[in-house]
């Protein structure tokens, strides 16, 4: 009996680990290349997928030219019409976290991070009913954006 404890055990603390990392509701991959980088993959894979740019902003310029320092943190912000509109079809307060955003930056060891908003997390902020076949597109989407940027 005590052997079966066990190993349930762990899987249920690996998985509440596992929930906690994504209660914040950031999704967060490592990225093989710099800032820069992995900014110019994102810019590029998502213009290939059809998606549209609206704006790169670059917080490390920002801190610097009010005289401040911060490694390298970039964010990419775009979208596409034709997903984002039937998620604030279900739920119109989402618009509040669209376009879809990318941050990029380093950290304190060097390495390079790509986070965006998990699309669980906006369900539930926004009580999104109904539109699970349209957030699952956008979860599988952005994954494949992370990847490809990343690696």
């Amino acid at each position: 009996m005590n052997h079966i404890i066990k190993p349930v055990s762990f899987v249920i603390i690996l998985l509440l680990s596992s929930l906690a990392h994504a209660a914040d509701g950031l999704i967060v991959v490592q990225s093989n290349h710099g800032v820069t980088e992995t900014a110019d993959r994102l810019e590029a894979v998502l213009q290939d997928k059809g998606m549209k740019i609206m704006n790169r902003i670059n917080h490390a310029a920002g801190a610097e030219s009010a005289g401040m320092e911060l490694r390298p943190t970039e964010l990419v912000i775009f979208g596409n019409p034709k997903v984002g509109t039937p998620l604030m079809q279900c739920a119109q307060s989402v618009a509040a976290d669209l376009p879809q955003k990318a941050l990029i930056w380093e950290d304190e060891q060097g390495q390079v991070w790509l986070g965006y908003n998990d699309p669980a997390y906006l369900k539930a902020r926004h009580a999104i009913e109904g539109c699970d076949e349209v957030l699952d597109k956008v979860n599988n989407a952005l994954a494949n954006f992370a990847e490809a940027a990343t690696k």
